[in-house]
């Protein structure tokens, strides 16, 4: 059986799960990864000025392809430099691996040159972390990581591999399949409760489809948007769920919360039935959820981690899964209900809506510059807002198609 060494095994096992990109910064602690990395081609390696931009990199490449943002440190302080965007990331249910290394296993626990114990440090922001303690398991950390990654409610993993590690001299051996004791996402949706979906929004009046950022990261924009269109139920969402519908259609009332549209959080305040798909509730988007409990507004909460069903919002049916899987299944059924004087109801508050902004035509308004800029982006443009009053300009102004 042929040797080889971790660091090489390393290298070998982001081929195999198809890494074509990978964003590091080089330390004493990685360098034997990084000379790896260089001698071939199949990983492009992207350099950064900083490691924490490193992370974030990994994160909007991870937002932009759908694949998993793979991105590696050196030890101590380049490790904890990830932190702020691991929270980031994880918040944001953004699949990462993020590969740190570490001094050498003897000196672990002993406070020596650039050693942090990064496991622990991230434990708050990452859904598993590793410390590699032999190298002939890093086929299955990798394998079982990028699983983790992916799958289920998506996020970040940490891989801390110290240095004796990566330089052992080991037979290798592949691993092909992943099974983890207690890691068994639901994917599917419990029939019953779809069920249960279904008849509710047969005796609605009322119904509203709310949906945040799990649904574009579960693949659900399309069979989402079929599910409106067919049963013509009208639909508002977080910020993070912008882009699910179009903002033409007729259907779409716009962002909700603090800084969302009037006729949005309208439609909030008056509905019967709200489906929130992938939104976690958070505050800015429902700033007092106890008025719609005291409405007795019936909620169906769908998503994927069973963690965030009625965290923030009192639910009435809970369904966990799959979001793309379960509006499949959903669009399987018929639901007879007539919302037309809803929809109209709707229609009207949203034509009424006026912009009452007045805009100095001597200046460059933001409002008016991202509206512009919109229109003349193609389907392949990238558009990235930072945090702040900017991030709001461009949610309220961005036209989506």
């Amino acid at each position: 059986m042929r040797q080889i060494t971790g660091n090489k095994l390393l290298v070998r096992a982001l081929k195999e799960e198809g890494v074509d990109t990978l964003f590091g910064y080089p330390g004493a602690c990685t360098i034997d990864i990084s000379d790896e990395l260089y001698k071939q081609d199949e990983i492009r390696v992207i350099l950064p000025r900083h490691e924490q931009a490193l992370v974030h990199e990994a994160d909007a490449y991870a937002r932009t392809t759908g694949k998993v943002g793979v991105c590696l440190v050196t030890s101590g302080p380049g490790a904890t430099n990830l932190i702020t965007a691991l929270a980031t990331a994880y918040a944001d249910s953004i699949p990462l691996i993020a590969i740190t290394g570490q001094v050498s296993s003897e000196l672990l626990g002993k406070d020596v040159f650039q050693e942090a114990d990064i496991t622990g440090s991230a434990e708050p922001f990452v859904k598993y972390s590793y410390l590699v303690r032999d190298a002939r398991e890093i086929p299955r950390i990798f394998k079982e990581a990028f699983h983790i990654a992916s799958t289920g409610r998506r996020g970040p993993v940490l891989i801390d591999v110290p240095l004796d590690v990566q330089q052992k001299q080991i037979d290798y051996v592949p691993v092909n399949e992943v099974s983890i004791r207690g890691y068994k996402p639901t994917v599917k949706g419990n029939n019953l409760q779809i069920r249960k979906v279904v008849d509710v929004l047969s005796h609605a009046h009322k119904p509203l489809i709310c949906v945040g950022g799990g649904t574009i990261l579960g693949n659900g924009e399309q069979v989402v948007r079929e599910f409106a269109n067919k049963f013509h139920i009208p639909v508002v969402s977080t910020m993070m769920g912008i882009g699910v519908m179009p903002n033409d259609d007729d259907l779409y009332m716009g962002m909700l919360g603090t800084n969302g549209k009037p006729h949005a959080n309208y439609a909030v305040h008056e509905c019967d039935v709200l489906v929130l798909v992938g939104a976690r509730v958070a505050d800015r988007a429902v700033v007092k959820p106890y008025k719609l409990e005291r409405r007795n507004t019936t909620i169906v909460h769908i998503d994927v981690d069973p963690a965030e069903i009625g965290k923030n919002l009192g639910t009435t049916v809970p369904l966990v899964g799959d979001v793309h899987v379960i509006f499949e299944n959903l669009l399987q059924y018929e639901i007879p209900g007539d919302y037309t004087a809803w929809n109209e109801e709707l229609a009207e508050k949203k034509a009424a809506y006026v912009d009452r902004r007045h805009f100095n035509p001597d200046f460059v308004n933001p409002c008016r510059f991202v509206q512009t800029l919109s229109s003349k982006m193609n389907d392949d443009a990238i558009y990235v807002a930072d945090v702040g009053q900017n991030q709001l300009w461009s949610a309220d102004n961005y036209v989506m198609k």
